[in-house]
């Protein structure tokens, strides 16, 4: 049978169709080599995708930035998408926040950043030039200026982080500047006019199941922080969150389970496990521990004088190492211990129980602790003003007594809410602890218990009286104290005294008093605290002896000098004593009172007791 012919296409010579498999395939490689070449020029001006996470970036050094030159920046506008935003150098600030740290003053364009300007957590976006890294978005100038204007931080700079020591311990604050000046000439080209200064950008403190009452009260700590705060959400943990790329967010998280507190930065470099951020110090601590997350941009809020991005915050990913001068940086993997912290609170009602876990930091945990004790506590439906708070707790401190945490609390004629004392004490108590300058506590807890009584229990004392002011040692004697409570009728109430047998002849001063009175005025801890102590443990003794508020006291004191010797207390102290102490060179962990206390006397009340009266006894 005779093969079919091949029929030849009109117009084509019979060896273009013969060869056409050969020349399509030639054809086709040329195609996919132009292909490759034009992805990978793409992907080398790219910026942040261009190099692996494993990779160092290529940079462009500071001598090289000219006014004029055109640049981008990436960050991230809403999701996890990371966008290009374009930029110009208009100059560099040589010296601007300290010796040798200059500043890239960068003019953004486009339409999305001259709606917002230069938002709250853009703080790190690195910014290209040439496809090189020259650093990160930082600052920003003003509130209220026409253009979009920002201080871009050196990337050269933002490397010698990685110089700093590591965590010893201890955390050293290190501050940026509250603003740079503009130069005159800068000035007039930004259209910025006089008196206008570079700040830091805002730091986004993004916050879950924070009342609006609990921002009223600590919201300026907050803002002390140079962070603004506002509501935001958690975001459910993925396998894909450690997968950083310059330009993403990250959480630094503060306080975390029932109230949730994070800060967020963008992500300048990614460098095998370590990141840069931010551009600029967050707290300013030097060597810290804190957890990081996963950040997501929920939307960019536009606003006429401070845009900022609302954010949620995920999973663990790493610990944040260093917070210094010029950038954050942290290390991806498991994040540090934080301080378990669990309020209950007690109604007639029901019983409410919320759990933290609170970041170990000196200089913020206190306030921390308090800000979700004092959320734990008004947050309960349970809750309310007119009531009586009676806490007890601890602060479990590892290889120590535990700090007691005990005191009756009673609403005022003030607008204070009842449950700000409550915080407060706590914090006042772990301050003391965990700012001590013996040694840094491992606390392994924090419980508080607090239990709410129906009605207001205070009461003022509003005189008092004993019925014979001439004593001998010995005798005994009833002071009598006439209370005024919240409602009802004033009643008296007697505290049974006995002079004792080494009371001073002469004059003495009868203190009758609540137990707010005498521990700011009668030995007051501070006096005997501030490193004249052998160590934590007898800090902690002290602590747990502070006088409650729901007891009314009579102290007995005497024109004689105390010697406080560590946690010891040495009344009537002979001269002969006080002339050895002045002539040893290391008399350090004593202190001198020019009154001692003769004598201390307390009944139990069950209600907060305020005021005082002084008295006048002569011992015979």
């Amino acid at each position: 049978m005779a093969a079919n012919p091949v029929r030849e296409p009109l117009g084509r010579p019979w060896f273009a169709y013969r060869f056409r498999g050969a020349y399509h395939g030639v054809l086709m490689a040329q195609l996919l080599r132009r292909l490759f070449l034009a992805l990978l020029a793409v992907s080398l001006a790219a910026g942040p995708r261009s190099a692996r996470a494993d990779d160092s970036p290529a940079t462009i050094p500071i001598t090289d930035i000219k006014p004029g030159m055109k640049g981008v920046a990436y960050t991230i506008f809403q999701g996890d998408q990371v966008e290009k935003v374009d930029l110009e150098v208009i100059g560099v600030l040589h010296n601007a926040v300290g010796p040798q740290l200059d500043v890239i003053l960068v003019r953004l364009l486009g339409d999305k950043v001259q709606q917002t300007g230069v938002v709250a957590g853009m703080s790190g976006s690195p910014v290209y030039f040439e496809g090189k890294l020259a650093g990160a978005l930082a600052l920003k100038l003003g509130q209220f200026t026409r253009e979009a204007i920002g201080g871009v931080t050196p990337i050269a700079d933002m490397y010698e982080i990685e110089k700093a020591p590591a965590s010893s311990g201890t955390q050293s604050a290190v501050k940026l500047p509250p603003r740079v000046d503009v130069p005159q000439e800068l000035a007039a080209r930004t259209s910025a006019g006089a008196g206008q200064f570079l700040v830091p950008i805002e730091t986004p403190l993004v916050t879950s199941g924070l009342y609006p009452e609990t921002l009223a009260v600590f919201g300026k700590d907050f803002a002390a922080w140079g962070m603004s705060a506002m509501a935001g959400g958690n975001s459910p943990a993925s396998p894909e969150d450690a997968k950083l790329q310059p330009g993403d967010m990250v959480g630094i998280d503060l306080v975390e389970g029932d109230l949730s507190i994070s800060s967020g930065c963008t992500v300048t470099t990614v460098v095998a496990d370590r990141i840069l951020a931010c551009g600029h110090p967050l707290f300013g601590f030097g060597s810290v521990q804190m957890p990081l997350s996963r950040a997501h941009v929920v939307m960019t809020l536009s606003s006429a004088q401070a845009s900022t991005k609302i954010m949620s915050t995920g999973g663990t990913i790493g610990t944040l190492t260093q917070d210094r001068q010029t950038a954050v940086m942290g290390q991806l993997g498991p994040g540090p211990a934080m301080i378990p912290l669990e309020v209950t609170l007690d109604t007639p009602a029901e019983q409410k129980k919320y759990h933290f876990k609170v970041v170990e930091n000196p200089q913020l945990t206190p306030t921390l602790v308090a800000t979700a004790a004092f959320n734990g506590l008004v947050g309960s439906p349970a809750y309310g003003e007119g009531t009586t708070l009676q806490m007890e707790g601890e602060i479990a401190v590892k290889g120590h007594t535990p700090v007691k945490l005990e005191d009756l609390f009673a609403p005022t004629d003030q607008n204070t809410p009842v449950a700000f004392y409550v915080a407060t004490t706590v914090m006042s108590d772990f301050s003391r602890i965990y700012s001590n300058p013996y040694e840094l506590p491992q606390i392994d807890h924090v419980d508080i218990h607090v239990k709410s009584l129906a009605e207001k229990r205070w009461a003022t004392i509003d005189n008092a009286w004993v019925d014979h002011s001439e004593v001998r040692p010995g005798e005994s004697l009833s002071v009598k104290v006439l209370l005024r409570p919240y409602r009802g009728a004033p009643f008296v109430q007697e505290i049974p005294m006995t002079i004792p047998a080494q009371a001073t002849r002469g004059s003495l001063q009868l203190v009758v008093s609540g137990a707010d009175f005498l521990n700011r005025n009668v030995q007051s801890l501070a006096a005997t605290s501030q490193g004249q102590l052998p160590g934590l443990e007898e800090l902690i003794q002290l602590t747990n002896r502070e006088r409650h508020n729901d007891r009314v006291y009579a102290t007995l004191l005497q024109s004689t000098p105390t010697m406080l010797v560590e946690d010891k207390e040495l009344p009537n102290v002979p001269i002969s004593a006080i002339n050895v102490l002045d002539q040893r060179q290391n008399s350090g962990n004593a202190r001198l009172l020019l009154q001692s206390t003769a004598g201390e006397w307390s009944v139990e009340m069950h209600q907060v007791i305020a005021g005082q009266r002084m008295l006048t006894i002569t011992v015979k």
